[in-house]
């Protein structure tokens, strides 16, 4: 793809200086504009889109005088093609907004340059996905103290824990505070389905249904996950469909 146009937005002028540098020196970044206000921001915005010329992605501080971080994205949230969201700050406490938000990364202060290259590699992909393959969501989980971000296409199923929820992935599993009734409505554009009370599962990592005495399972990996005779009828339908459409693909 072409070279990403960005913004970075920090009302302090060191700080801004610093990680428009940084992105500058990014090979994958062709333009960088700064803005030191959210309304400067905004205005910026809406000339880059009246020029053809919008941007890609805003890397954005949180705690700004007047329009704060947060609030300033879920405004761009808002726009007809919303440009990605990459929070820089010095708290930790604002994951989850930006969970729902929807930002591709969240980058604790001082930023390291290889967080940040990670960033600009999650912006890139994302801005290189035709918008018909299906959306990918990401969500904060915290890993010896630094805050990363799980993208829906790398979870396999998901597991209920009470008010939070367990991701299982090819690599691990993360506890977050979410409810599985959130991600099941979150996740259903992204190709997840719930199976059971407790379980919500990737259709694209079920390898197998399999009835016996009433009773079903779906097994995904390793694992073998039960499915509720609620859902039984649904997820065989489902499954029968993909199939379908898979033989007769070109």
């Amino acid at each position: 793809m072409a070279q990403l146009r960005v913004l970075a937005v920090d009302d302090e002028l060191p700080a801004l200086e610093d990680l428009s540098y940084l992105l500058r020196a990014d090979p994958r970044i062709g333009e960088v504009a700064t803005a030191r206000d959210g309304a400067a921001a905004l205005r910026l915005l809406d000339r880059a889109i009246a020029d053809g010329r919008p941007i890609d992605a805003v890397f954005l501080d949180i705690r700004m005088r007047g329009l704060d971080g947060v609030v300033l994205g879920r405004l761009l949230s808002q726009f007809a093609n919303p440009p990605r969201v990459v929070f820089v700050t010095a708290y930790e406490e604002h994951a989850v907004d930006a969970f729902e938000i929807k930002a591709e990364d969240y980058l604790l202060k001082p930023v390291r340059p290889e967080r940040l290259a990670e960033a600009i590699r999650r912006v890139a992909v994302s801005a290189d996905v035709p918008a018909e393959g299906g959306e990918t969501d990401t969500i904060p989980v915290e890993l010896g103290g630094v805050t990363r971000f799980v993208s829906s296409a790398d979870v396999i199923y998901v597991e209920a824990h009470g008010d939070y929820a367990r991701l299982h992935t090819a690599t691990g599993s993360h506890l977050v505070r979410i409810p599985l009734a959130t991600l099941e409505e979150r996740w259903a554009s992204a190709g997840f389905v719930r199976v059971h009370r407790s379980h919500l599962v990737a259709v694209k990592h079920i390898e197998e249904l399999h009835i016996d005495s009433g009773k079903c399972t779906v097994r995904v990996g390793d694992t073998e996950l039960p499915v509720s005779r609620r859902h039984t009828r649904e997820l065989r339908d489902l499954l029968v469909r993909r199939a379908r459409k898979a033989r007769s693909a070109p």
